[in-house]
């Protein structure tokens, strides 16, 4: 699994990931402190969004790649501090298989 964090996001990084947001509307996102990206296979994609919930009080979108279905990354939106515990405890968690 594959996870980075952009600070400050850009007016036209939001565009990109409001465009490949697969859940509910394609509206303007609330622009957030911090983005968390995270990617890997689905299932762990979908322990990672569980577990960022839990940990902290973080917002989670499933972000489609090429195809409708084909979901590839997370994208966890938050405060800086919220997205950067989220991100660790998904970490931890892999690291320890802990899901």
């Amino acid at each position: 699994m594959d996870c980075r964090i952009i600070k400050s996001p850009g007016e036209n990084t939001l565009a990109i990931l409001t465009r490949r947001k697969g859940s509910g509307q394609r509206e303007p996102l609330e622009k957030p402190d911090a983005i968390g990206l995270v990617q890997g296979k689905l299932i762990e994609m979908i322990c990672a969004a569980d577990v960022a919930e839990k940990a902290v009080g973080v917002t989670v979108e499933d972000i489609r790649g090429s195809c409708p279905q084909n979901m590839i990354m997370l994208a966890i939106f938050g405060d800086t501090a919220s997205v950067i515990a989220a991100i660790e405890e998904i970490k931890k968690k892999e690291n320890n298989r802990k899901w």
